[in-house]
């Protein structure tokens, strides 16, 4: 599984796997167009802020080839990176990503289109090679908080799927796995998506990794049975004072965690971290379709007239992390300071 990959780019064209027909069906969508690039990162064909970012490295490359032809090509060619930043509000990897490709549109903008497609295509073939070797560097470092025998709660996809391969949380339970420590896993359903069912469960089988997969409201009963040793958990954005945004739901685990003295971690790559927002209240969340919550997998589950408030994310008080495992170490309380050295550090 560690060589499964989300993810793969040939001929100017993105081939991302359809994360909506998993675990059922394994097929590939194809991304020809920028468009088909927001779409599907709109649509989840494509998730996690670490992939998304990469996706959108690769929409911004294809943007500047298969806008070639139009008289207009540098205006263009900004409005198809802005059309890329909006897709999704949260994840701060997409936002990070598209800085630098605008970043190449802006120094080349007087230059010609031959080279800014160079550059394009550069920067989304960095960002892909180094996210599959940040995730193994992030497990290395996360292997050490896990205890021999332990056994972990995780929450949402945080593994191949949701980076280029490897994973962040689950690369570190891949890790523990790996260096035989023994390790049990018990993994969310993550509602109303179903990340943690379809796709979690499908990679800890597909890694023969001793695990069970559990409804949300099934996890604060483990955790105050102490039947939990670690919790890993993933994030789409981290403030500058540590309040991580992550799938909704982690709040409610962290809080559980806290009464329950159970060591709740992190685990993302540098470029989660957002030092220009001070903290969690500064975070936009994303609201998705009521259709989420009123239907699964197309089928009605709730009628159709109730109102409906589907939040994506919340966001986690850094006063309820333990630490945040990136690819620089295990970050510590107090985080403003460790975060600011993180990010500086090349």
């Amino acid at each position: 599984m560690a060589k499964v990959r989300s993810m793969r780019f040939e001929d100017d064209t993105l081939y991302l796997i359809d994360q909506r027909a998993l675990p059922v069906v394994y097929e590939e969508f194809p991304c020809k167009t920028y468009e088909e690039v927001v779409f599907a990162i709109k649509d989840m064909v494509v998730r996690g802020a670490p992939a998304i970012g990469v996706a959108a490295g690769y929409g911004a490359y294809i943007a500047s080839i298969q806008l070639t032809e139009d008289k207009d090509y540098f205006v263009k060619l900004e409005n198809a990176l802005e059309e890329l930043n909006q897709a999704r509000p949260t994840a701060v990897n997409l936002m990070w990503a598209i800085s630098q490709a605008k970043d190449i549109l802006n120094q080349e903008s007087k230059g010609n289109k031959k080279s800014v497609s160079l550059k394009m295509k550069e920067l989304a073939d960095k960002l892909y090679e180094e996210d599959a070797k940040i995730n193994e560097t992030m497990a290395t470092f996360g292997n050490e908080v896990i205890p021999q025998n332990a056994t972990i709660l995780t929450h949402c996809n945080t593994g191949a799927l949701a980076t280029v391969a490897y994973g962040t949380a689950l690369g570190v339970i891949r890790k523990a796995h790996e260096t035989n420590k023994n390790i049990f896993v018990y993994a969310d359903e993550t509602r109303p998506r179903l990340q943690g069912g379809r796709l979690t469960a499908w990679e800890l089988v597909q890694e023969k990794i001793p695990a069970k997969l559990i409804a949300d409201n099934a996890a604060a009963t483990l955790i105050r049975d102490k039947k939990i040793d670690v919790i890993l958990v993933g994030a789409d954005r981290i403030a500058a004072n540590g309040d991580t945004a992550n799938k909704i739901g982690t709040f409610m685990l962290s809080v559980i965690a806290k009464q329950y003295n159970v060591p709740f971690y992190i685990v993302a790559p540098t470029s989660t971290i957002d030092l220009d927002i001070v903290d969690g209240n500064g975070i936009d969340i994303e609201e998705r379709s009521a259709k989420e919550i009123t239907h699964i997998r197309g089928i009605q589950v709730a009628p159709l007239e109730i109102e409906v408030y589907n939040p994506a994310f919340d966001v986690t008080p850094n006063e309820n992390i333990t630490g945040i495992i990136t690819e620089k170490g295990v970050l510590k309380p107090p985080f403003n300071e460790a975060l600011k050295k993180a990010k500086s550090r090349g």
